[in-house]
């Protein structure tokens, strides 16, 4: 079962659809490299309808983010304000609860 597709580089519509369709989160990440498709990974999603994370990537303490940056990488992809807090706040939510749930299945 996949959560997240991460890193998605320049992912078409069709497999944004695919994503939305069997609840797969997207990501926008702070990596470097990896960043530089963030807007357009932004654009497809949205337009698919498919569901957005902001990751670090970090592999170190030093990598992970604060909020302010977290929020700045999805203003920076081009998301709204309001977009930018559903995807920072309801978002990770929606994977939480979404692992909790099937971790239960298995205690």
């Amino acid at each position: 079962m996949v959560d997240i597709l991460v890193h998605p580089g320049l992912i078409d519509e069709e497999d944004a659809a695919a994503a939305r369709e069997h609840g797969v989160f997207l990501e926008l990440t702070f990596g470097r490299g990896h960043s530089l498709t963030n807007g357009h990974v932004a654009k497809t999603a949205l337009a698919a309808g498919a569901a957005l994370l902001v990751n670090s990537d970090g592999h170190l303490p030093s990598g992970l983010l604060s909020a302010e940056m977290a929020r700045r990488i999805a203003r920076g992809a081009g998301l709204t304000e309001e977009q930018a807090g559903r995807v920072l706040t309801e978002n990770p939510v929606r994977l939480l609860e979404r692992l909790r749930s099937r971790s239960a299945r298995y205690v």
